[in-house]
């Protein structure tokens, strides 16, 4: 069984506009906008060779926005029966009557709205039924199991598609569509030695089911992560070179995003306020955004308003060269859309050119970082505290596996004091980037 669409795009296309037409007809409304989705997949769950779940999804929502001057009213339904677009159309007009006026409101300005919609060939239609789906997650486990005799256990593989048409609409004449397709594999690994057992995972992600990674190589990659990890010590506190393996990375990268958003901006919640055109990493570091990445995982032609995407320097030589920031932000700080309502779209970390083993080298002694756990971010002073797991280096190279132990710092000091970037850059996120050589951190352990 393979699941489809029950609404065309077309058809999709024709509600969202029907819904802006009989919300720009209520008493008083002055401006509309009208996104809506449609999508549809399935997730095949085994665990030791067996199906545990089989999930099927297939789903549909409208959001309105209405304006009555600078009063906002807004509503989302999941039935796109003419009744219930009636319906929910009146309700955010009532709505709008109750919220006090804010003079920063409104859509997008007409001149900043995208003029032409590139197909970024994010749409690769596969035909996977549910019993394709589970013979990949079968294939990607047991190749974990087979891989050792130390892969004891598993925390299952799971094989997901991902199929969605997204359109958006506004009364500034703005109406456009594009389709994106996703597929994902993915491994738990469990190992044991002298009865002290670790977990580990790896998997493959890509808009083009013939993009993925080789399923086999995903679980083999779980499986020996997770015997790599076996015999973890516990460490004594000290500071140290800390290196962040690419998955680690994103998140750090993803740290910047965050404190360089419009809501954290305006709000005076970011410990980058009033940071921009000003020296925030050193000289070797350049980030952009690359909206249209042929593929991308977080391309797109439009932003959530329909502001027009587009390649821009977020940190050029190390200075700080835009902020990330929708309409609404945007004039909050007195500022134009950069087109990022929504977030960034395929933040690209240019890297350097040494490889992981070249980096390990360089660190001398240190901690390569390559799990962490917990949320122990403050966006407002920048202090950073995370469980964190993985390898302790000496004389450059990696001498044991290390648990149990904390990393801590300042995002400003951390920022300033990133001395490599490596070139083994992971591609599935929209943050794209490779591993991050830190001068000092504090790690506690014992």
């Amino acid at each position: 069984m393979t699941v489809k669409h029950t609404i065309t795009s077309t058809e999709l296309t024709s509600v969202v506009q029907q819904m802006l037409e009989l919300a720009l007809q209520q008493p008083g409304v002055t401006d509309a906008a009208v996104g809506g989705s449609s999508s549809v997949g399935l997730s095949a769950e085994v665990r030791l060779g067996e199906v545990e779940v089989i999930e099927f999804h297939r789903d549909k929502a409208l959001e309105l926005v209405v304006y009555k001057g600078q009063r906002k009213g807004s509503v989302s339904i999941t039935d796109l029966t003419l009744s219930a677009v009636s319906a929910a159309v009146q309700a955010a007009n009532r709505i709008a009557e109750y919220t006090q006026e804010d003079p920063y409101a409104g859509l997008a300005d007409t001149e900043q709205l995208a003029k032409e919609i590139y197909d970024l060939d994010l749409y690769h239609a596969a035909d996977v039924p549910a019993e394709q789906a589970i013979a990949y997650a079968k294939e990607c486990e047991a190749a974990a199991l087979e891989y050792s005799k130390e892969i004891v256990n598993s925390e299952g593989a799971t094989f997901s598609t991902n199929d969605q048409v997204y359109v958006y609409a506004n009364s500034r004449g703005f109406l456009a569509s594009y389709p994106t397709t996703r597929y994902s594999g993915y491994c738990v690994a469990i190992a044991e030695r002298a009865g002290k057992m670790q977990r580990e995972h790896d998997f493959t992600v890509a808009r083009d089911i013939a993009d993925l990674s080789a399923l086999a190589s995903v679980g083999q990659s779980a499986a020996q992560k997770t015997i790599q990890r076996l015999g973890g010590r516990k460490i004594k506190t000290c500071q140290a070179k800390v290196l962040l393996l690419p998955n680690i990375a994103t998140g750090f990268w993803g740290i910047l995003v965050a404190a360089i958003s419009g809501a954290n901006l305006y709000r005076r919640s970011s410990f980058l306020l009033d940071c921009l055109d000003t020296v925030v990493f050193p000289e070797f570091v350049n980030i952009s955004e690359q909206p249209h990445l042929r593929k991308g995982l977080g391309s797109a032609p439009f932003d959530a308003e329909g502001v027009a995407t587009r390649q821009k320097d977020i940190i050029k030589d190390g200075i700080l060269s835009t902020y990330l920031l929708g309409s609404y932000s945007a004039r909050r700080l007195g500022m134009q859309t950069t087109g990022n309502a929504g977030g960034v779209h395929n933040m690209l970390v240019a890297s350097g050119t040494a490889d992981l083993a070249a980096l390990v080298k360089n660190m001398g002694t240190g901690l390569v970082v390559s799990e962490t756990m917990g949320n122990g971010t403050n966006i407002v002073t920048g202090d950073y505290s995370l469980g964190a797991a993985g390898f302790w280096v000496e004389n450059g190279e990696i001498a044991y596996p290390v648990e149990e132990i904390t990393i801590a710092g300042n995002l400003r000091d951390m920022f300033k004091t990133v001395v490599a970037l490596g070139n083994d850059v992971d591609h599935r996120s929209n943050i794209i980037t490779g591993s991050v050589l830190l001068d000092k951190m504090t790690i506690a352990g014992n």
